[in-house]
């Protein structure tokens, strides 16, 4: 049974989708490849806790590692795709060819970027920190506005 709530960031608001309690959704205002709304379940706080507590530790700086359980529906390779996602440390990029290296595949790099754009989990998931091989800012379903905002905050270069 799915429900949601939506929190404020500084990055604007925030949906968060669990699947009987678990946390499967993130998606931002706006967000390309975000479910239509209907597929959220009930608003329900419930189950939100220790992600809304997470996350407000994280945008304070104070928590550079999430530990939540999460699911997240995907084929096989993406969620190949979001678990190297989630090794790459706080304040860090990788582009996407070194993701399709660490897959052992050097060659996927562009299925590497569709599966990321795909991720369902932003930010906890952190797909803003995947770049060009020229380490320039690349697609973000956020917007690229909000991926820099995202790096410059990792990288403590932030200007709120």
């Amino acid at each position: 049974m799915k429900q949601h709530t939506v929190i404020d960031s500084p990055y604007g608001p925030l949906t968060l989708v669990a699947d009987d309690g678990v946390l499967c959704g993130l998606y931002m205002v706006d967000q390309r490849h975000r479910p239509p709304e209907e597929t959220f379940g009930e608003r329900d706080d419930t189950p939100f806790g220790e992600v809304t507590d997470q996350l407000k530790d994280y945008f304070e700086g104070e928590l550079k590692e999430f530990t939540l359980e999460l699911r997240m529906s995907g084929t096989p390779f993406q969620r190949s795709v979001w678990e190297q996602l989630r090794r790459i440390p706080y304040g860090e990029t990788r582009s996407y060819g070194e993701l399709a290296e660490a897959l052992g595949n050097a060659g996927a790099s562009r299925a590497v970027g569709l599966a990321n754009g795909k991720n369902p989990v932003g930010i906890i998931v952190p797909c803003h920190r995947v770049v060009g091989a020229n380490g320039s800012l690349t697609g973000y379903g956020g917007g690229l506005d909000r991926k820099q905002r995202l790096l410059d905050f990792e990288s403590g270069t932030a200007l709120f």
